[in-house]
């Protein structure tokens, strides 16, 4: 029976993965970029670092960028930041982060750490991104259209903004829109009767089963609507 790999590697096997492609690393150049707040490795009860093969290519970006770059590690977290909240670092010192591009369907690119990243905006780069005047987006936030969560806006609220941009060249004002926020709260309040029956099960498969559940229904859904929309406007051809 074949011996599952450990999910955390130790700090000499951190060193031994780098030191093919960086030959003066060191176990105190890795504590040092640690101690800076470049990368954040969890500790075992007695106290060594575990680390994962996340932190082992925050590790290669930052080496990478020290030797080839010539960035100072200031910039270099600046950059690591951008990334972790689902930016494009700026090719130039001191330049804006920009969104990683949005697909057709209003899917993100996954960032280039862990499998997926949260998409995280502040005020100022959404208002760039989408093309908004801040007059809109606060009439936007008004109208419950966008919203937040917690300090940073995520890429929902970016494709809000987008499409309401887009719309606003035709005349279409936020307040012509709160019949599509009304419309989508009534899907959302359908798709949670259907799963709340497996959210309030114990078990993982339960929830993994919800999950699956609510992105089935959510596309079909997005189906359902965009159907009846182009049935409802053959009556103008």
């Amino acid at each position: 029976m074949s011996v599952p790999a450990r999910a955390y590697l130790s700090i000499g096997e951190v060193l031994n993965k780098l030191r093919g492609d960086f030959p003066d690393v060191t176990i105190s150049k890795i504590r040092f970029l640690e101690s800076e707040g470049l990368i954040e490795p969890q500790r075992t009860p007695s106290g060594y670092r575990k680390f994962t093969n996340m932190d082992l290519e925050r590790l290669r970006y930052v080496l990478l960028a020290q030797r080839d770059q010539y960035l100072p590690l200031r910039v270099i977290k600046e950059n690591l930041d951008a990334l972790d909240r689902g930016l494009e670092p700026s090719p130039v010192s001191g330049g804006v982060p920009v969104p990683r591009l949005v697909t057709l369907d209003g899917e993100l690119a996954p960032a280039n750490f862990g499998e997926s990243s949260d998409l995280r905006l502040s005020r100022d780069e959404l208002l760039k991104a989408s093309g908004l005047s801040e007059v809109q987006l606060v009439d936007l936030e008004s109208h419950g259209l966008i919203a937040p969560r917690g300090r940073h806006y995520d890429g929902d609220a970016l494709a809000i903004a987008r499409a309401v941009t887009e719309m606003a060249g035709f005349g279409i004002e936020p307040r012509h829109l709160r019949s599509f926020k009304s419309a989508a709260d009534r899907e959302i309040g359908l798709i949670e009767q259907v799963i709340t029956p497996l959210t309030r099960q114990k078990n993982p498969e339960a929830k993994a089963r919800a999950e699956e559940v609510q992105r089935e229904i959510a596309s079909l859904s997005v189906r359902l609507h965009a159907a009846l929309v182009r049935g409802g406007l053959h009556r103008f051809r």
